[in-house]
């Protein structure tokens, strides 16, 4: 038996590379395979703008004349500019249970590192955190979401045989739909609009939104500036989401918090139905046939919700802006018949997230990290 590692040079080679997990995952029922023609997207230097600040590799390991594994090396200069770090990350990381195929895929990686200057390898972790982020350490028994990584349990074990240790933990949590919207967040939320000038603002049209779609991801770089790993997102990478996600958003499960003196987003929340069986039965194809699955769990009466991005502008975070939000969103879940939102991932250093959740019921039921070897 012999492991042969070919970096991927072509878009056909990319096209294996990106259906992989697919073919490995066949059959699981806790997998929930992305889109492939987004990935081949977020993974090719002409169409991602990422590309203007990162730089990237990517490997497939053969075992036998069969792919056996894949990997993606990835440095972005702008985060390590701001953290003075020399870190390269892995991510788009997938393999059988093989330590020699392991070993291969994760050696041809750290020796581009080593190459490009870089002292540390950390992941999983994508070109910006609207990638896929976090290796699943608990919850294998649980289906995963359209945002998140799902893996087999061996997938750990194998980056700690190899020296990697614990860099970052997030947590996700199931979190019941009450059957009111609490009190005290009814106090709270109309105290923090008159105190603060805020009023909610809806969409019933598309076009309506599309004056506030670029400040929403303005608001995103701003709230999300302290997490672990993030970069903000450049103008280039704002234009790109804007246009990929915008057109595929559920209108009546949005909310954004503005401020009535100049219409400045002072909060959002963007929720969507939970596609993890849809994505499942589409198979990474949106055609012929897995756009209809899509559709029709999108605008589904959901059982689950995903709570998909959320943020604050700094100066409101603590000041009652998240209850504002929860107060128009949880009446429109009950009258959905929803359950219970899946949170997705919370960094588990990030308190004020996860207080916002004391007034429901809540299980924690995932558990995902990102690793880190010096090299």
């Amino acid at each position: 038996m012999s492991i042969e590692i070919k970096q991927v040079r072509n878009k056909t080679e990319l096209r294996r590379f990106v259906k992989f997990p697919i073919d490995l995952y066949k059959g699981d029922p806790y997998y929930v395979p992305g889109l492939i023609d987004e990935e081949m997207m977020t993974l090719s230097e002409d169409k991602n703008p990422a590309f203007h600040d990162c730089e990237a590799v990517y490997y497939l390991a053969y075992k036998d004349g069969k792919i056996a594994g894949r990997i993606a090396g990835i440095i972005v200069r702008e985060c390590n500019r701001i953290h003075n770090e020399r870190h390269a990350r892995f991510g788009f990381v997938d393999f059988i249970d093989d330590a020699e195929v392991v070993d291969a895929l994760f050696g041809a990686v750290t020796a581009w590192a080593k190459e490009k200057g870089m002292t540390a390898l950390h992941g999983p972790l994508g070109f910006t955190d609207m990638d896929h982020e976090g290796m699943l350490i608990q919850g294998f028994d649980q289906i995963g979401t359209m945002a998140a990584i799902y893996n087999f349990p061996y997938y750990p074990q194998h980056l700690e045989r190899m020296g990697f240790t614990k860099d970052q933990d997030w947590k996700e949590f199931k979190i019941w739909i009450p059957e009111a919207v609490p009190e005290k967040h009814l106090r709270i939320g109309e105290i923090v609009k008159k105190k603060y000038g805020l009023r909610i603002l809806k969409f019933k049209k598309r076009k309506e939104i599309w004056p506030y779609a670029r400040r929403i991801f303005e608001t995103l770089n701003a709230a999300y500036a302290h997490l672990y790993g993030f970069t903000p997102l450049s103008p280039e990478q704002i234009d790109y989401y804007v246009k990929m996600y915008i057109p595929m958003l559920r209108l009546d499960l949005i909310t954004l918090i503005v401020r009535e003196s100049d219409d400045a987003i002072a909060g959002f929340a963007i929720t969507l139905p939970n596609l993890s069986h849809a994505m499942q039965k589409a198979r990474g194809s949106f055609f012929p046939f897995g756009f209809i699955h899509l559709l029709k769990a999108l605008y589904s009466k959901p059982k689950i919700i995903d709570l998909y991005l959320m943020g604050v502008l700094p100066e409101y975070r603590g000041k009652g802006v998240n209850a504002l939000i929860f107060n128009d969103l949880i009446p429109r879940y009950i009258s959905l018949g929803s359950v219970y939102a899946e949170s997705n991932p919370e960094l588990e250093t990030n308190n004020a997230i996860q207080a916002q959740w004391d007034y429901f019921r809540t299980e924690h039921h995932k558990t995902r990290r990102a690793f880190i070897k010096q090299i």
